[in-house]
């Protein structure tokens, strides 16, 4: 089992809400396996609700109520991070970096958690606090 904290992306919080996305069972088993509540960043809770919005009309609600439900916490305010974030993306500008990778980056830094449920295979590339890796789970 791991324990609370990991780092949370977009795609595995919309494959658990979407039966019919590819990746569903794996994020069942793979959210089954932690620890609540994950950390996630605002960008991470607007890209999943415009994603699953796209093919579940209650899926932003769901994305909602997960957190409300204690399933994972915004772990991060981008209002006091805009220059830490900025330069995230100026330096990884040559990848398909999103806001919600670079917030992701930042909160590993601040909370100092290199866990991450992603399917993002960007984030095998990315480092946080200058060279550290992330564990992919």
């Amino acid at each position: 089992m791991n324990p609370a904290g990991i780092l949370l992306d977009t795609g595995p919080l919309v494959a658990l809400l979407s039966q019919n996305d590819a990746n569903h069972a794996r994020a069942r088993r793979l959210f089954a396996e932690c620890v609540p509540p994950f950390r996630c960043c605002e960008a991470v809770v607007a890209e999943a609700c415009f994603l699953i919005g796209k093919v579940h009309a209650a899926g932003p609600a769901e994305v909602v109520a997960l957190a409300r439900r204690g399933v994972y916490d915004v772990a991060m305010s981008i209002e006091e991070h805009w220059a830490s974030i900025e330069a995230l993306l100026r330096k990884y500008a040559d990848r398909p970096i999103s806001l919600a990778d670079a917030c992701l980056i930042r909160c590993a830094e601040i909370h100092q958690e290199a866990r991450i449920l992603t399917f993002d295979g960007d984030f095998g590339v990315y480092r946080w606090a200058r060279n550290r890796k992330f564990e992919l789970l």
